[in-house]
């Protein structure tokens, strides 16, 4: 498997002298092409700080971290921007939807942060809802959207503009079950592809069995990596 993630001996703190805090302790950390990986573990563990990490959204204060074997650090501040924008997709816990915005526009705002025109980006976005059954509401303001229907819409951002990462935080954790496996359902099929990879953080052990390796973590470190028996959904 080719590693799209690697993160080696990570460590990351917060505060300084007597008020010093690690939260990562030296993470060995993979994610593959074509799998979808659970990072699981207790609240308090890590599991964001980690990702927040991997995303280049905090560095890490020793270690080294590479996406695609391209060392973020080593980027300038704007190349790091634009690399993020073009090969990350985020999903989160709470939606994050604009209000006044349509289901569509929400969905192509990773187009029109990279400058492409409202007509072509919404169009693109479009195509993706449809993908994802939402077509019909493509035109709908978040308000008049279910939990479910909105966690689609966050969907379809994460995909409009093909990242090769998409990393999810609690995608299911807002959503009663039937919702939570219609999610899961359209992310393995619709994100887990041969030349992507997806990392998913989650509490919620009812939607374990999507995982093609799920990596446990506590105290801030792996503690163990299981691997899944199933083969990934290549699409």
């Amino acid at each position: 498997m080719i590693s799209a993630v690697t993160c080696h001996q990570v460590r990351k703190t917060f505060g300084s002298g007597d008020t010093v805090i690690e939260v990562l302790r030296g993470v060995e950390f993979s994610a593959h092409l074509g799998e979808m990986t659970f990072l699981v573990g207790p609240s308090g563990c890590g599991k964001t700080t980690l990702i927040s990490v991997i995303a280049g959204l905090l560095n890490a204060s020793a270690g080294e971290v590479s996406l695609f074997g391209i060392h973020l650090p080593e980027l300038g501040s704007r190349e790091q921007i634009l690399f993020r924008r073009k090969n990350l997709g985020f999903v989160f816990q709470q939606y994050n939807l604009i209000p006044a915005l349509t289901a569509a526009e929400n969905a192509a705002m990773p187009l029109l942060a990279a400058g492409e025109s409202l007509k072509s980006a919404v169009n693109k976005s479009k195509v993706v809802l449809e993908r994802l059954g939402m077509g019909h509401r493509a035109d709908q303001l978040p308000r008049t959207l279910s939990g479910g229907q909105q966690q689609r819409v966050a969907l379809a951002r994460a995909l409009v503009h093909e990242p090769r990462l998409i990393i999810c935080d609690e995608p299911t954790a807002a959503l009663d079950h039937e919702s939570g496996e219609t999610v899961m359902q359209l992310l393995s099929s619709s994100a887990v592809h041969p030349d992507r990879a997806v990392v998913v953080v989650t509490h919620d052990n009812r939607v374990f069995h999507y995982a093609n390796r799920i990596a446990h973590m506590n105290d801030g470190v792996i503690t163990h990596v299981e691997e899944k028996r199933h083969k990934p959904h290549l699409s």
